[in-house]
């Protein structure tokens, strides 16, 4: 088809040129027509060569489809003896299945609370501290196969869950100590000598103790409670006979673990701020103010007491003294001279004698207020946490809310034995002067009397 395409192709060229040239050429027609005829024979060769090979593909390609077919009959076929097979299977299984039921009667029961029971044990058993022992260490391994298990425990199984179960509930009742490796705080490991008491408390030789259950490893405590708890370990454990005092930890270990979160008495103390270090110094101030008059009045007391066993041998070096040394002055004077005189000496002396007894009242009064500033300052910066960071997180405002609790505390702890302190002082002065106006008095009476003779 394609030689005859090409001829006629050819053809319409020659005859376009012929109908378009000037000059005819009759010898090349006769040419073309002889072409036209030999390439047509050609063709028909050609076909009939196309036609004899698609009858031969045609019958390959039908034996082809009849395998097919006969194939897809024989897997059809397959098909409906797998699904014969696979049915009857289902039955038999159905029938088994009902066979092994009825074969366990109560023995399903049975299997569940193994399941639950050794489920339960492994979890106690893994975090008690009778694993500390090296005795008693990878006791969780047939448990946690009889946990996991899909099919009905062994007597031998069963006899170890039972063994677990009971060296557990004996264990817990004794006392024991061995020797262990305690990982410390800083990674170091050294050998000690642990006292378990039940499964209460691991104790070291003068500490508490913890399991880790992570790792199996013996450690102490990241925070001791408080020091009169830790002093009953080392009382304990230097106990031969008879019985010892002991805290213990009821919850195994979840007290002791709410105890290291616990802030120390310092660490409130500094939750207080800068308010809270105000109220120091104003304690320790007033303290020391305190001290300083308690001990000069004390002295002057036992000096003025000393004068009156002596009062015709007055003495500068005390109040009395010099106000007797006014009396012996003046005399000659009338009676209402003298006694203004010797109430001169005596407001003279009084300054003296109160002088800071009132700062200590005043430093009584100014404690609580500073302790209410730190309350108000601590109250203004949660609130801006709450502005800043809302209410999701307390851990923000916690900071603020120690300040403002924490300094009312050391406000009113401050201001308490001020208070105190300023009675005892005011007291002290207030009986000297007292006595000064007592035998102020005591000389004028006296002093009126020798007038009127």
């Amino acid at each position: 088809m394609r030689h005859l395409k090409t001829i006629l192709t050819a053809s319409a060229i020659a005859l376009t040129s012929m109908s378009f040239g000037s000059y005819a050429n009759t010898a090349a027609l006769d040419q073309l027509l002889n072409e036209v005829k030999s390439n047509r024979v050609s063709e028909a060769k050609i076909n009939k060569q196309r036609e004899a090979e698609f009858r031969a593909a045609r019958d390959q390609k039908q034996a082809l489809l009849n395998k097919a077919k006969k194939e897809l009959a024989d897997e059809q076929a397959r098909q409906k003896r797998l699904q014969q097979t696979f049915a009857d299977n289902e039955n038999r299984i159905t029938d088994k299945t009902k066979e092994l039921d009825d074969a366990k009667g109560t023995l399903g029961e049975m299997f569940g609370v193994v399941r639950q029971a050794s489920g339960e044990t492994v979890g106690r058993i893994a975090t008690s501290i009778v694993s500390a022992q090296p005795e008693y260490a990878n006791r969780t391994e047939l448990l946690a196969k009889l946990a996991e298990a899909k099919e009905l425990p062994k007597l031998n199984e069963l006899e170890e869950l039972w063994f677990a179960l009971q060296t557990e509930m004996t264990e817990s009742a004794k006392v024991v100590k061995f020797d262990a490796s305690v990982v410390g705080l800083d990674g170091s490991e050294s050998m000690q000598t642990v006292t378990r008491v039940g499964t209460f408390n691991l104790l070291g030789e003068d500490k508490y103790l913890k399991f880790n259950s992570e790792s199996d490893q013996i450690e102490p405590l990241g925070r001791q409670p408080e020091s009169h708890m830790v002093a009953s370990v080392a009382d304990f454990n230097s106990t031969t006979s008879g019985f010892a005092g002991l805290y213990l930890d009821p919850s195994r270990g979840a007290i002791l673990d709410i105890f290291k979160q616990k802030a120390t008495m310092m660490e409130r103390y500094h939750q207080g701020g800068l308010p809270g270090y105000v109220i120091t110094v104003v304690l320790l101030i007033g303290a020391l103010i305190s001290l300083e008059r308690f001990i000069t009045l004390t002295v002057v007391g036992a000096k003025i007491k000393s004068q009156l066993k002596n009062l015709q041998s007055p003495s500068q070096k005390n109040p009395l003294g010099r106000i007797l040394s006014v009396y012996d002055s003046n005399k000659s004077v009338d009676t209402e001279t003298l006694e203004l005189k010797l109430d001169e000496a005596i407001l003279r002396e009084t300054p003296s004698i109160e002088r800071g007894v009132n700062v200590i009242k005043i430093l009584a009064a100014i404690a609580p207020l500073l302790g209410l500033l730190g309350t108000v300052t601590g109250m203004i910066g949660t609130f801006q946490s709450i502005t800043l960071f809302g209410t999701g997180d307390p851990k923000i405002m916690a900071g603020d809310i120690s300040m403002a609790l924490v300094t009312t505390a050391q406000g009113l702890i401050a201001a308490l034995p001020l208070i105190f302190l300023h009675s005892i002082t005011a007291a002290k002065s207030k009986s000297i002067v007292h006595v000064l106006e007592e035998q102020s008095a005591g000389i004028v009476a006296s002093h009126a009397e020798k007038e009127r003779a």
